[in-house]
Protein backbone atom coordinates (compact mmCIF):
# COMPACT_ATOMS: atom_id res chain seq x y z
CA UNK A 1 0.00 0.00 0.00
CA UNK A 2 1.11 3.19 -0.42
CA UNK A 3 2.73 5.66 2.28
CA UNK A 4 0.10 8.29 1.73
CA UNK A 5 -2.42 5.50 2.18
CA UNK A 6 -1.14 3.83 5.41
CA UNK A 7 -1.00 7.25 7.04
CA UNK A 8 -4.70 7.97 6.21
CA UNK A 9 -5.85 5.05 7.41
CA UNK A 10 -3.40 5.42 10.98
CA UNK A 11 -4.90 9.09 11.10
CA UNK A 12 -8.51 7.60 11.14
CA UNK A 13 -8.14 4.71 13.74
CA UNK A 14 -6.61 6.99 16.28
CA UNK A 15 -8.39 6.77 19.32
CA UNK A 16 -8.65 9.88 20.44
CA UNK A 17 -10.56 11.35 17.16
CA UNK A 18 -14.35 12.91 18.24
CA UNK A 19 -15.95 10.41 16.97
CA UNK A 20 -14.07 7.32 18.20
CA UNK A 21 -14.34 8.75 21.43
CA UNK A 22 -18.14 9.05 20.92
CA UNK A 23 -19.11 5.83 19.93
CA UNK A 24 -16.74 4.27 22.91
CA UNK A 25 -19.03 6.52 25.23
CA UNK A 26 -22.16 4.69 23.46
CA UNK A 27 -20.84 0.90 23.60
CA UNK A 28 -19.72 1.52 27.37
CA UNK A 29 -23.92 2.56 27.87
CA UNK A 30 -24.95 -0.49 25.71
CA UNK A 31 -21.97 -3.23 27.71
CA UNK A 32 -24.00 -1.84 31.02
CA UNK A 33 -26.88 -3.19 29.88
CA UNK A 34 -26.98 -7.43 29.65
CA UNK A 35 -30.06 -7.49 27.34
CA UNK A 36 -29.33 -4.83 25.35
CA UNK A 37 -25.71 -5.44 24.74
CA UNK A 38 -26.80 -9.09 23.59
CA UNK A 39 -29.44 -7.22 20.94
CA UNK A 40 -26.79 -5.24 19.94
CA UNK A 41 -24.51 -8.08 19.21
CA UNK A 42 -27.39 -9.82 17.28
CA UNK A 43 -27.99 -6.77 15.52
CA UNK A 44 -24.70 -6.02 14.74
CA UNK A 45 -23.78 -9.49 13.37
CA UNK A 46 -27.60 -9.65 11.25
CA UNK A 47 -26.44 -6.23 9.40
CA UNK A 48 -22.25 -7.10 9.32
CA UNK A 49 -23.42 -10.95 7.32
CA UNK A 50 -26.23 -9.03 5.54
CA UNK A 51 -23.82 -6.78 3.80
CA UNK A 52 -20.96 -9.63 3.31
CA UNK A 53 -23.58 -11.56 1.48
CA UNK A 54 -25.22 -8.55 -0.28
CA UNK A 55 -21.05 -8.21 -1.72
CA UNK A 56 -20.32 -11.45 -2.31
CA UNK A 57 -23.45 -11.26 -4.34
CA UNK A 58 -22.21 -8.50 -6.19
CA UNK A 59 -18.93 -9.90 -6.42
CA UNK A 60 -19.40 -11.31 -10.70
CA UNK A 61 -21.40 -8.66 -11.21
CA UNK A 62 -20.25 -4.88 -12.44
CA UNK A 63 -19.39 -2.50 -9.04
CA UNK A 64 -17.58 -2.55 -5.94
CA UNK A 65 -18.56 -6.50 -4.68
CA UNK A 66 -15.54 -7.38 -2.79
CA UNK A 67 -15.44 -3.45 -1.39
CA UNK A 68 -18.61 -4.33 0.33
CA UNK A 69 -17.31 -7.95 1.59
CA UNK A 70 -14.55 -6.03 3.16
CA UNK A 71 -17.44 -3.10 4.57
CA UNK A 72 -19.25 -6.06 6.07
CA UNK A 73 -16.43 -7.74 7.81
CA UNK A 74 -15.20 -4.08 9.30
CA UNK A 75 -18.48 -4.12 10.74
CA UNK A 76 -18.10 -7.64 12.21
CA UNK A 77 -14.61 -6.46 13.53
CA UNK A 78 -15.89 -3.44 15.46
CA UNK A 79 -17.51 -6.40 17.85
CA UNK A 80 -15.98 -9.40 17.21
CA UNK A 81 -12.65 -10.22 17.56
CA UNK A 82 -12.21 -12.81 14.85
CA UNK A 83 -13.49 -10.56 12.05
CA UNK A 84 -11.49 -8.05 13.42
CA UNK A 85 -8.17 -10.89 12.79
CA UNK A 86 -9.59 -12.01 9.50
CA UNK A 87 -9.80 -8.29 8.32
CA UNK A 88 -5.99 -8.04 9.57
CA UNK A 89 -5.17 -10.96 7.40
CA UNK A 90 -6.94 -9.50 4.29
CA UNK A 91 -5.85 -5.52 4.74
CA UNK A 92 -2.72 -7.68 4.53
CA UNK A 93 -3.16 -9.98 1.28
CA UNK A 94 -5.08 -7.22 -0.54
CA UNK A 95 -1.00 -4.77 0.12
CA UNK A 96 0.80 -7.61 -1.33
CA UNK A 97 -1.45 -8.38 -4.34
CA UNK A 98 -1.59 -4.63 -4.95
CA UNK A 99 2.18 -4.70 -4.78
CA UNK A 100 2.57 -7.48 -7.26
CA UNK A 101 -0.05 -5.90 -9.37
CA UNK A 102 1.57 -2.82 -9.42
CA UNK A 103 5.24 -4.40 -10.43
CA UNK A 104 3.82 -7.07 -13.32
CA UNK A 105 1.92 -3.71 -14.63
CA UNK A 106 5.46 -1.87 -14.30
CA UNK A 107 7.19 -5.13 -16.01
CA UNK A 108 4.61 -5.55 -18.59
CA UNK A 109 5.02 -1.50 -19.68
CA UNK A 110 8.56 -1.84 -19.80
CA UNK A 111 8.48 -4.97 -21.94
CA UNK A 112 5.99 -3.20 -23.87
CA UNK A 113 8.32 -0.13 -24.33
CA UNK A 114 11.11 -1.68 -25.20
CA UNK A 115 9.65 -3.95 -27.89
CA UNK A 116 7.88 -0.99 -29.54
CA UNK A 117 11.30 0.96 -29.50
CA UNK A 118 12.82 -1.40 -31.92
CA UNK A 119 9.90 -2.18 -34.26
CA UNK A 120 9.77 1.95 -34.75
CA UNK A 121 13.45 2.18 -35.69
CA UNK A 122 13.21 -0.52 -38.29
CA UNK A 123 10.18 1.01 -39.60
CA UNK A 124 11.83 4.34 -40.53
CA UNK A 125 14.05 2.80 -43.60
CA UNK A 126 11.30 0.08 -44.44
CA UNK A 127 9.72 0.94 -48.30
CA UNK A 128 6.28 1.18 -47.59
CA UNK A 129 4.02 0.74 -51.04
CA UNK A 130 3.60 4.77 -50.56
CA UNK A 131 6.97 5.01 -50.74
CA UNK A 132 7.84 1.99 -53.58
CA UNK A 133 5.42 3.87 -55.69
CA UNK A 134 6.64 7.13 -55.03
CA UNK A 135 10.16 5.57 -56.08
CA UNK A 136 8.66 3.81 -59.79
CA UNK A 137 6.94 6.48 -60.61
CA UNK A 138 9.03 9.53 -60.54
CA UNK A 139 6.27 11.97 -58.86
CA UNK A 140 7.70 14.80 -56.31
CA UNK A 141 5.02 14.34 -53.96
CA UNK A 142 3.53 11.03 -52.67
CA UNK A 143 -0.16 9.33 -53.75
CA UNK A 144 -2.86 10.77 -51.39
CA UNK A 145 -4.91 8.40 -49.37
Amino acid sequence: MSTQLQAEIELGQRPDRPLRRWLRRIRAAIGARPMLLLAYRIGLAALGGLIIVIGLIMVPLPGPGWLVVFLGLAVLGTEFSWANRLAAVVKRALARFWALWQAARARRAARRDAASAPAQRADRGRATPARRELATSGRATAPVA
